[in-house]
């Protein structure tokens, strides 16, 4: 047995969100916290996908922009656009509801 098994667990705080629980596990090891010989594999039988591929006709000179700036930041630029979009509609809706 190892000097890590034979220690206690460290119990897990509570978290007020999310940002504050990757916080915590960017500086702990989870080691401390969990007996990973004991861990069983998750199935997730039922799961499909949440996105849909579509189809979208763009100028050339847009797309290497969306290129450019994607590269710039070293992110795929379907990614940028799905942020850029998602921005957009959260301002639109503000819009509607004010």
């Amino acid at each position: 047995m190892s000097k890590r098994a034979a220690k206690s667990r460290k119990e897990i705080p509570s978290f007020a969100n999310e940002d504050q629980e990757r916080r915590f596990w960017a500086k702990e090891d989870t080691a401390d916290y969990f007996d990973w010989d004991k861990a069983v594999q998750p199935t997730l039988p039922a799961l499909k996908p949440t996105t849909t591929a579509i189809s979208l006709r763009l100028p050339v000179a847009m797309l290497e922009d969306l290129k450019s700036l994607a590269n710039k930041r070293d992110v795929p630029y379907q990614s940028l656009m799905k942020l850029y979009l998602s921005e957009r509609i959260g301002r639109e809706r503000t819009k509607k509801a004010s």
